[in-house]
């Protein structure tokens, strides 16, 4: 069994994407939302773009099935919600998962991994260091706790909004 880390984010009808995102990857993994990591909840402005904020979160799960079907079934479920992959990079988005990490696989295709975005945003980073304190980052070998404390968190301005689902 493979321990994944996934990335939900929504600024578009937020709360009900996020909520449907999680109940979709439960479905898609066939487990109960109950057997999934939930890290807090958060909202942050977009970066990169002027929008509405966002709502995000990092859920975690074991699964059995390849990095290349866990990358397409997450496309799937960004699709159902009504994403398309003509958007541009920074626009408002439905939903938006990202796979963090897939155990400690170092590889570009079909997904990055482990994802750029764990060290350079705080909305990926900080629920990341929730789930999984003591795991290290598979190229820098620091604990995701690590390198949330020496994260500069005046660069990105985040809030707590629920502590749990």
């Amino acid at each position: 069994m493979a321990q994944i880390y996934i990335s939900l984010g929504s600024n578009i009808e937020r709360e009900y994407h996020i909520k449907h995102g999680i109940i979709s990857i439960a479905n898609a993994f066939d487990i109960a939302i109950e057997a999934m990591q939930l890290s807090s909840l958060f909202e942050s402005k977009a970066i990169g773009f002027d929008s509405d904020n966002f709502y995000n979160m990092v859920i975690g799960l074991e699964c059995d099935i390849s990095v290349e079907e866990v990358a397409s079934m997450l496309k799937k479920i960004e699709i159902a919600h009504g994403r398309t992959h003509q958007d541009k990079k920074f626009s408002p988005r439905t939903l938006d998962l990202d796979l963090l990490l897939y155990d400690d696989l170092i590889i570009e295709k079909p997904a990055q991994l482990p994802r750029d975005e764990i060290c350079y945003n705080a909305f990926v980073l900080w629920p990341l260091s929730e789930l999984a304190p003591q795991s290290l980052h598979p190229i820098l070998k620091q604990s995701y706790q690590e390198l949330w404390q020496s994260y500069d968190k005046s660069s990105q301005q985040l809030e707590i909004v629920a502590n749990c689902w």
